[in-house]
This record gives C-alpha cells, structure tokens and sequence, in this order.
C-alpha cells in the first residue's frame, strides 16, 4: 500500500464509524496526490457535518449547522455529487443558499473540495452514505434535493440498493418542504423508468412534466456536467425527472 491509500483509507475509517453502513464497493479509486490529501486534510475537518450529530432520529435542524448564516435561506441537499460539478454550479448561481452535500468516495470529495480555497460557510460535507443526513435532519427542512445520474445496479439482485426507492422515497419526502423539489437524472432508459415508477407510487410528490419531451428536456439554467455531456456523445439520452413535493 503507497502513503497515499493509506492516509485515504485513515479518512475513510474515520468517516464510517457509524453503525449502519450502507455504501458498497470501493470508497477510493486511483491513488491521490500529495495535494489532493492535503486538500481533504485541510478542508473536510472545516466543512464535515459532525458524526456526532447523525443520531438518524429527525431532530437535526441544519440551519444549526450554519450559525453565522441568516435561517431563511433556501436548503439544497444533493445526494452522491460524483466530483462536485453540479454543486459548484448550484453555489456560484445562488451563493445566499445553504448547500449540503454527500459523497462516500474519497476521490469525488477531494475533487470537488480542490476548488475552495478557503472553507465556504454555506457549506457542509458528508463523506458517506446520505441516508444518514436525510434520516437525522428534521421534518420538512430541505428545500431542494438532487439524485443525479446515481449508481444504475443493474443487476435485479442488486436493485434494493438503488438510491430511489420505496423505502427511501418516504424518507425524502419528510425531510422536503411542502411545495419543495426532487430532481433525478440518468441516463440510463431502464433506472428512468423505475425512479418515476417508484416516485409515482408515492402520494407525496407530483411529477412536473406535461407534455412526454419534458422528461428528455433540462431544467431552466441547467448546467450539463461532463459525466451527462460523455453520456450524450455516447448516444445515450439524459433524463430529467422533476417532481413536487405536495
């Protein structure tokens, strides 16, 4: 093992000594360099959501977790952000927003924290499985919640580890505000057809679209990251599933 893997997997322990774990496969990739470790060393410590905090019984209000930031300020939530394209994107449109993000791999999180070079105090971190946020926030605390292009698993056995399913669905739909939105992408056919038929199995959200394009059709001020623009140079179709919380 290089010093690399083994200051990575010091932070990967430290990140999973919750007692429910829910992340599969590997948690880093390639090994990092020298500055990508000091970037998590120097970053994560500021930014990381307390594991103290994450009792997963829906008292947490995270606006505790931003003291120096006024409470009326919008919640984004996003939910496995790869290398952080989106998020980045999210806080330079709205920069008086709160964000909060969750990634389990060590190499996402280190490319998406490379570009502060200061802690941001709109701006908190969980370097493992999102349930254990979601599941500890309080009620309808979250404005906004992104699932994009998230693991396919596409083995039917390995479907119960989809993120969007029945069980997580009840989840997100306590912690988004009535009138609050979830949006998934992918762009692989089948898991868009069962997110939307897992999401339209639930009373709580109404999805959006009107009219049979609007699923292949971006948002307003869409930013395509470079996993979707890969994708579409690949032939495959993105598609963006966004539904209301009622």
């Amino acid at each position: 093992m290089n010093p690399s893997e083994s200051d990575a997997r010091t932070h990967t322990d430290s990140a999973t000594t919750h007692p429910k774990k829910r992340v599969y496969g590997r948690r880093l990739g390639r090994p990092m360099h020298a500055a990508r470790l000091r970037t998590l060393e120097s970053l994560l410590p500021a930014l990381q959501i307390p594991l103290e905090l994450l009792c997963e019984d829906a008292k947490l209000d995270p606006a505790s977790l931003f003291p120096n930031l006024k409470n009326s300020a919008k919640i984004h939530f996003e939910i496995g952000f790869g290398s952080g394209e989106h998020l980045h994107y999210l806080m330079k449109e709205f920069p008086h927003d709160i964000f909060i993000g969750a990634e389990p791999y060590i190499n996402g999180m280190t490319a998406f924290l490379k570009e502060f070079e200061t802690p941001p105090d709109n701006l908190r971190v969980h370097m493992d499985d999102a349930l254990m946020v979601l599941n500890s926030l309080e009620d309808h605390s979250v404005d906004c919640l992104y699932i994009l292009n998230p693991d396919p698993w596409p083995k039917s056995r390995h479907h119960k580890r989809r993120i969007v399913s029945e069980e997580n669905l009840k989840v997100f739909a306590r912690v988004l505000k009535p009138g609050g939105m979830m949006l998934q992408t992918t762009d692989v056919d089948e898991l868009a057809e069962w997110m939307l038929a897992q999401t339209l199995q639930n009373p709580d959200f109404e999805w959006l679209a009107e009219t049979p394009a609007d699923w292949v059709t971006p948002p307003n001020g869409w930013m395509a990251t470079r996993y979707e623009t890969k994708g579409k140079q690949a032939g495959r179709v993105q598609k963006y599933l966004v539904f209301k919380r009622i």
